[in-house]
């Protein structure tokens, strides 16, 4: 593997990678480390590996630090058509089926294992997902039972706004032109409400590449939207997912299209109320944890809220995770 410094600077490293899908095509991904000065030469006996959201790439530097301060080795995937991985001429975020993403997911987590000295036990993986990050790590640990160790999901794209309903409604219009032309543009209103409460460039807090997170996010195309609609409808029909899973969800949420003072402190994106039913569905464990004040991802929230969101976090860890210190 070719691991280089990553754009997060020296304390990360990235190594591009490829894989072939269930349909024979190779996709380029990319797996970042953090490798912190004062434990580089530790053997951590856990890890945890963190998917981003659509639209998006990993740049959160502190979420990193936090779960190697837990005691594991941190590895994000910037999956295929996204942030680091997204190659000239490709649609970016586009995927015709949710299942495409298996092999990298399942690719980084062997290069992970692989990364520890020679003869001892590969750790135990957490796999961690937001937004659409969370869909898709869900279906990736139901389809393949016994790899992850734990499931943690912040703000996980479950269900669509509103109910089922929706959804269904939603399925049957966009099938059609999925099937026949699923890399066609659906023309829907454009709204930045959560790139303006999170990027430094608006009123938020964060660095972000608009190369790599567009503040408009990527066109919608029809193949991916029958993509996500049908991961959601498989979560409905239940996931029956038999590791600890921890869903961390806003406390409210906020819609329109017009930008209001309420999106600094609800999740301006999903229903979480739609959500929260909706995570009774991924497995026998599921721990809820409702964070007042968070924004759609719930570690860029503001300080005292993500605060309180590493805590509980922290809480969870401890409780599913490790024993003595990260022995599990």
């Amino acid at each position: 593997m070719d691991w280089q410094t990553d754009i997060l600077g020296e304390d990360f490293a990235a190594c591009p990678f490829q894989t072939t899908g269930p349909d024979g095509v190779e996709r380029t991904a990319t797996l970042v480390r953090h490798i912190p000065a004062s434990g580089a030469g530790s053997a951590p006996r856990r890890a945890v590996l963190f998917l981003h959201g659509w639209s998006d790439y990993f740049f959160n530097e502190e979420l990193a630090e936090f779960w190697t301060g837990q005691g594991f080795v941190f590895f994000a995937l910037d999956m295929h058509n996204h942030g680091r991985s997204l190659r000239p001429g490709a649609h970016g975020g586009y995927v015709a089926d949710l299942a495409d993403y298996d092999a990298e997911i399942t690719a980084a987590i062997g290069i992970i294992e692989s990364l520890v000295p020679k003869g001892a036990a590969p750790p135990p993986v957490t796999l961690m997902g937001h937004s659409t990050g969370g869909l898709i790590a869900a279906l990736w640990a139901s389809r393949h039972p016994g790899r992850a160790a734990e499931l943690v999901l912040d703000s996980p794209w479950l269900e669509m706004h509103g109910s089922p309903a929706v959804r269904r409604a939603a399925r049957a219009m966009v099938e059609p032109l999925a099937r026949f032309r699923p890399e066609s543009v659906i023309r829907l209103p454009e709204r930045s409400f959560y790139w303006r409460s999170i990027s430094s460039a608006a009123e938020g807090e964060w660095v972000l590449d608009d190369n790599y997170r567009p503040p408009r996010a990527f066109p919608v195309r029809a193949g991916w939207l029958s993509a996500v609609l049908a991961g959601q409808s498989r979560v409905e029909r239940g996931l029956d997912i038999d590791v600890p899973i921890l869903v961390l969800i806003s406390g409210a949420s906020a819609n329109g299209m017009f930008w209001k003072e309420s999106m600094r402190r609800t999740d301006a994106v999903l229903d979480v109320n739609t959500i929260a039913l909706r995570a009774l569905s991924l497995g026998r464990t599921v721990t809820l944890e409702r964070i007042d004040g968070a924004l759609h991802d719930v570690f860029l929230s503001a300080p005292r809220v993500r605060a309180d969101a590493y805590a509980r976090l922290a809480r969870w860890i401890r409780a599913y995770a490790t024993d003595d210190g990260g022995q599990k």
